[in-house]
């Protein structure tokens, strides 16, 4: 954790190399380009990003709790290489496409209205996170704990119930081929 500690503060368009090492908490960033950057061991408790660029930034030892993204841009983010200490955030709106969050316990994460190409689940704890209108396409669930996981308004996923636990997961009757795929049949 770091030694400083910044709270209720709100950052408008600033670049990485304008946000110095800290803890943030009840902080919100607005449109900032964080994009490529480096933050490693700085905290966020309970902050809010809107509209920002975080794509390929490195998160070494980064702490997210109870962190908002909404509109972001996310992609190529390796969530596993956060803190894991109370990590947990929603994202709406997002693109988070080629991210990871291999092995992470997610349990009750919501991601709503998110583009999610090729993202890694591998191992990860969703039990009880919900896809609400997210595109899947690609994403990797393998060894996936996704117990009462809400899919039903999810598209382009594909599940396979052998190699994933997907007790009392939720699906519409649309998404049904998205588990069955692996089987090669036509589902008219």
């Amino acid at each position: 954790m770091s030694d400083n500690y910044i709270s209720d503060q709100e950052y408008k368009d600033i670049s990485i190399a304008s946000l110095p090492k800290s803890t943030y908490e009840d902080c919100k960033f607005r449109n900032c380009q964080l994009a490529e950057g480096n933050l490693p061991d700085y905290t966020f408790i309970s902050c809010e990003f809107m509209g920002c660029d975080l794509s390929n930034v490195k998160l070494g030892n980064t702490g997210f709790q109870d962190t908002l993204f909404k509109d972001c841009k996310m992609i190529g983010l390796q969530f596993n290489d956060c803190n894991s200490f109370s990590l947990s955030f929603q994202f709406i709106g997002c693109v988070l496409d080629y991210a990871s969050f291999y092995q992470l316990k997610l349990k009750n994460t919501h991601f709503k209205s998110c583009r999610m190409t090729e993202v890694d689940f591998t191992e990860t704890d969703l039990t009880s996170s919900v896809f609400d209108d997210s595109d899947l396409s690609g994403a990797i669930f393998y060894y996936t704990q996704l117990g009462k996981a809400d899919f039903r308004t999810a598209i382009n996923y594909q599940i396979d119930p052998e190699s994933n636990s997907i007790g009392k997961a939720r699906f519409s009757s649309q998404g049904l081929a998205g588990l069955l795929s692996k089987y090669h049949i036509i589902i008219d």
